[in-house]
């Protein structure tokens, strides 16, 4: 579907293919990084899973007042200039029917005026003039932080509550000076939550979540289609909110390792589970890339999930790399969203020892240059 900002817009810069073409070139980029560099290459390449347009169910938007005029949108591609939108054809409906109501309450945020200490220590009238927007489409509303280094007065928060009262769909609005901090909640009508195998899950301020609901189900469902009848000890290592271990969960014979380091993260993934009264996940607050788990301590484990960062988890399959060949994992199910990354650790997977069976393309960043893929591996 054509957009007015497609050429300009550094968020989906293959959108001016047809669908078909944008397709094909997903397709063959993504094999084309693996046949180059991938050590084994009789696999199962399977069909990949493409997402429909308009269903990303959060967005990172930019906001800038410049000379009286309030900018809302995205970078032009290679580029720190904000391209003004309107509505973006990748975002779900309800996320694009509150960005005229989010455009007034900015214009009226940055013209609340504070005074605030200078270097000098002097106190200096002041306004917010620009930051970022954070929009997540829960299951049972919108959930909105706030990104800026400016301190919010009561006056700012006055603007964001009423915004919030006014505008139904808004359930919470938070705040934070940077995305290493966690957000503070301003407003809160009712706590924001999504569905994960069967599950209602609690979803803290600016937690990541998959780009949207469909892919996050197709991601499951591969999942947990490659592990197949596995059960028993199962590690579910870069966990995030636990989005594999809540179906996992699900068969009583399993006993779910959940690890991840983000404090605040894993405390809203224990919250759910203690609300859902789940008793076969445990969570362990580490590292993963400093302090991975040991080959000794893998070897419990009938499987492993493992969904890194975009860096990849190479110190962690060095670990599984080295498991003896009688204490091997039955199954290694990987998800990557880096096939560069993913080919460093897959090589050395398959130089340790297992093999490589099945893989497939799950694209749910529709005509970006992202990607997302599941793949299996087994012992030999």
């Amino acid at each position: 579907m054509e957009c007015v900002y497609q050429n300009i817009c550094g968020g989906c810069p293959l959108r001016g293919n047809s669908e078909q073409n944008y397709r094909q070139i997903k397709e063959q980029k993504v094999k084309g990084i693996l046949n180059a560099a991938l050590k084994q290459q009789n696999y199962v390449w399977e069909n990949p899973i493409f997402l429909p347009d308009g269903t990303r169910r959060r967005a990172a938007m930019a906001f800038e007042l410049k000379k009286g005029k309030l900018n809302l949108g995205f970078n032009e591609n290679h580029n720190a200039q904000i391209v003004d939108c309107e509505k973006c054809l990748s975002l779900t409906p309800k996320v694009n029917a509150v960005l005229p109501s989010l455009r007034s309450f900015l214009e009226k945020l940055c013209a609340v005026k504070v005074l605030a200490k200078n270097k000098k220590k002097k106190l200096l009238p002041h306004n917010i003039t620009k930051g970022d927007i954070l929009i997540l489409e829960a299951d049972n509303g919108l959930d909105i932080v706030l990104e800026t280094d400016a301190d919010l007065d009561v006056n700012h928060r006055m603007e964001i509550f009423e915004f919030v009262n006014a505008v139904d769909e808004v359930i919470r609005f938070s705040f934070r000076r940077n995305a290493l901090l966690q957000a503070e909640p301003i407003v809160e009508k009712i706590k924001p939550v999504i569905n994960i195998g069967q599950y209602e899950i609690f979803v803290a301020p600016g937690t990541f979540l998959q780009a949207s609901k469909e892919g996050q189900e197709a991601l499951i469902s591969k999942v947990t289609e490659y592990l197949g009848d596995v059960s028993g000890n199962i590690a579910d290592l870069f966990c995030g909110i636990g989005t594999f271990s809540y179906p996992l969960a699900l068969n009583s014979k399993n006993k779910i390792v959940a690890a991840d380091v983000s404090k605040p993260l894993l405390k809203g993934f224990e919250t759910s589970i203690n609300k859902n009264m789940i008793h076969n996940i445990e969570i362990i607050e580490k590292n993963l890339f400093k302090y991975p788990f040991t080959a000794a301590e893998l070897s419990k484990f009938e499987a492993v999930v493992l969904d890194p960062p975009r860096a990849g988890a190479t110190a962690q399959v060095k670990e599984l790399a080295l498991l003896s060949n009688d204490a091997k994992l039955e199954k290694i199910v990987m998800v990557s969203c880096n096939p560069h990354s993913f080919v460093n650790d897959a090589n050395v997977l398959i130089n340790g020892g297992f093999v490589l069976q099945k893989a497939v393309m799950v694209d749910q960043f529709v005509y970006s240059n992202h990607t997302e893929m599941v793949a299996l591996f087994t012992k030999k």
